[in-house]
């Protein structure tokens, strides 16, 4: 197992370290998931000097993973596979999880995203640390039968449009944080020639939007905007929107000019395998060279995926251009 690997199972509040029955850990999330997962493969066998783990998903057991000390996720265990070859096999997954596997109708008025997240979150009596304070008011968000992590993420979508700043949900240490991805860029830096090992750079015009109209009910035009030096090298693309009746004029010239600022620049994608950085997780902010390429700058990670195997820890990263550092 990888040097500084330490499991925990947690039975009925009591706890277990199963660290010496480890093979293999990946740790993972993705942009756009309500939770982060980890999953492991046990050795399933009584044998000389441990026992089994016995672990039960039909009883709410749950884990606690550390690297180096430092916990990296807690959650409950929702998954466990067992075969012949003596091998169990879980997946667990950390409390955001009650926001995708809860539903319910939700009706705000001019309430803000951080509302939107506390109101979520008491419903459901998942507990909650850092909440960062969005300050735009949504005039009406009303989703019904649907989960709570639907209703926050719209809630969050309608907040970067009106003020082009993005916000995420995390989950440490048991709590729920809503918290400002551009205040969260690390100093990490991965680099070819140093810790990457492998990479893929792919960039495309396919989505892209050269100007952005928006409509009343009637469909009439009621603001406009365009990059004509861009329209000059492609062409036009345009994307079109209705907002809520309520906004003003400058709420409604502020929406228009973040939407364009965020569609009428390329996808950018780039793919690292690197030496594990335990730090290095979905919505955090690293800083890139690759020489070949002429890359030198901040992406922000959309999935990553954490491996600890044979004495290794290494990762997979699926990145983005951070191109509201700028902003």
């Amino acid at each position: 197992m990888a040097k500084g690997v330490c499991l925990i199972l947690i039975k009925q509040e009591k706890y277990y370290d199963v660290t010496e029955l480890v093979e293999q850990i990946q740790w993972k999330g993705r942009k756009g998931s309500s939770c982060r997962t980890l999953s492991a493969i046990l050795i399933d066998d009584d044998g000389y000097q441990h026992a089994r783990s016995n672990i039960d998903v039909e009883q709410g057991h749950q884990c606690l993973f550390y690297y180096n000390d430092i916990e990296l996720f807690r959650g409950i265990i929702m998954t466990q596979t067992q075969n012949n070859n003596k091998k169990l096999t879980f997946t667990a997954y950390d409390n955001g999880i009650y926001l995708a596997n809860n539903k319910d109708t939700f009706v705000y008025e001019n309430k803000t995203a951080s509302d939107i997240f506390r109101d979520c979150c008491t419903r459901f009596h998942i507990p909650m640390g850092e909440v960062t304070e969005c300050h735009y008011k949504i005039p009406e968000l009303t989703k019904s039968k649907t989960t709570a992590f639907d209703a926050i993420a719209d809630a969050l979508s309608l907040d970067f449009d009106a003020t082009g700043i993005r916000h995420y949900v995390i989950s440490e240490k048991g709590k729920l944080h809503l918290i400002t991805r551009r205040e969260n860029i690390l100093q990490w830096v991965i680099e070819v020639g140093q810790n990457i090992n492998s990479y893929s750079y792919s960039r495309s015009i396919e989505n892209i939007k050269t100007r952005v109209k928006m409509v009343s009910k009637e469909g009439t035009t009621i603001a406009e905007k365009s990059n004509i030096a861009l329209e000059n090298k492609i062409g036009i693309f345009q994307e079109i929107d209705k907002p809520e009746e309520s906004l003003t004029t400058a709420q409604i010239n502020d929406m228009i000019n973040s939407i364009l600022n965020e569609k009428n620049t390329p996808e950018r994608t780039l793919t690292v395998n690197a030496l594990g950085i335990a730090e290095v997780t979905s919505g955090i902010g690293v800083y890139i060279i690759i020489p070949e390429l002429e890359l030198s700058r901040t992406f922000y990670v959309d999935e990553d995926t954490h491996t600890f195997k044979d004495n290794m820890h290494t990762m997979s990263l699926k990145l983005n251009y951070a191109n509201d550092i700028t902003k």
